[in-house]
């Protein structure tokens, strides 16, 4: 296990959220699933406890600890995407498997995490050097909820209609 992983407190569910991921995104994988060698507060022995599993890469550490504790906004993936078909893609798979949108290219999951499914060209939009041209890019963004790539370049431009 590596010495610094992300853990994610999840309600009974972290294997089945671990092999969503682990099936929607590339460089994922379930690694390991340990089961309660005795019972604890949410659980009996012998269930899954916890879950070894990457998402993109990063390595995470799922929890079966109850009801407690909730997701919130206050943590997220930022999945980076190269084109519209890629983020087409991750971001109907979350809806598709009981997720929601949100708004500027956030949306949950259905066990409550947050995913910003973010694509390069809408950081290069919002991050250039000419600054009118980020502000009418972010004013897109802002009216959108999947972000549309074709959208915010003609915004970018000046492009009246968005």
């Amino acid at each position: 296990m590596a010495k610094n992983v992300i853990c994610l407190w999840y309600n009974g569910a972290a294997e089945e959220a671990a092999r969503f991921y682990a099936r929607t995104f590339p460089n994922s994988s379930v690694t390991a699933v340990h089961h309660s060698p005795g019972d604890y507060p949410d659980g009996k022995q012998g269930q899954v406890l916890t879950v070894e599993f990457t998402v993109v890469g990063v390595p995470c550490l799922g929890l079966n600890g109850g009801p407690a504790f909730k997701h919130s906004e206050a943590f997220s993936f930022q999945i980076l995407t190269e084109d519209q078909a890629e983020t087409d893609h991750y971001w109907n798979a979350i809806l598709a498997n009981g997720g929601t949108e949100s708004a500027c290219g956030w949306c949950k999951d259905k066990w409550g995490l947050s995913w910003q499914i973010t694509p390069q060209a809408l950081l290069d939009a919002i991050t250039g050097s000419d600054r009118a041209a980020a502000k009418r890019a972010f004013e897109a963004m802002m009216e959108m909820k999947k972000i549309d790539i074709a959208a915010i370049e003609a915004a970018r431009h000046g492009a009246a209609g968005r």
